[in-house]
């Protein structure tokens, strides 16, 4: 299989990107998630400038490395292995049988759950609270998927690197 160089250079960036992303998720999330969030947690937010940069990091975060994987890392994987990038929607199906996600609705529940921490939680402490609870019960999935995606394009460069990187016009 041939991968133009500037397709490669883009993998290895983002496999690089993927993986700082996937460590500082795992970081913010044990230090916010030291203790159950709960109702409780969520009220003190405006008074812990540390608590609220934690939440602000873990939303942030989780949303970053989702972002990168499905809307970067995945298309230029999809490519590299000879399928055409298409919407979100196809290619996290494809991402699915390719076995790099557990299923692509249940991507489509973290990327719902993620616009509920980006736009709900200053209203609603409940929701919050509840929203947080459930990114941090995704955080492995989502690293798993991140993971093996960036293993796949391991395996890939490795064995195009054998002199068999094609032209940038492939």
């Amino acid at each position: 299989m041939k991968i133009s160089t500037s397709l490669a250079a883009r993998l290895e960036f983002l496999s690089r990107v993927t993986t700082k992303e996937c460590q500082h998720l795992l970081d913010t999330d044990r230090r916010l998630f030291a203790n159950l969030f709960t109702i409780e947690e969520a009220q003190k937010v405006e008074a812990d400038p540390i608590l609220a940069e934690r939440l602000d990091a873990f939303v942030s975060r989780f949303g970053r490395l989702q972002d990168t994987v499905g809307d970067k890392l995945l298309p230029a994987l999809l490519s590299a292995l000879a399928e055409t990038p298409g919407p979100a929607i196809d290619n996290l199906d494809k991402a699915e049988k390719f076995r790099f996600i557990e299923s692509a609705d249940g991507w489509m529940e973290m990327r719902r759950l993620r616009n509920q921490m980006v736009h709900e939680y200053i209203e609603d402490l409940a929701v919050l609270s509840s929203a947080l609870r459930n990114g941090h019960a995704f955080v492995p999935t989502l690293v798993a998927a991140a993971r093996r995606c960036v293993v796949e394009v391991e395996r890939l460069l490795s064995a195009t690197s054998n002199g068999q990187l094609g032209s940038d016009s492939n």
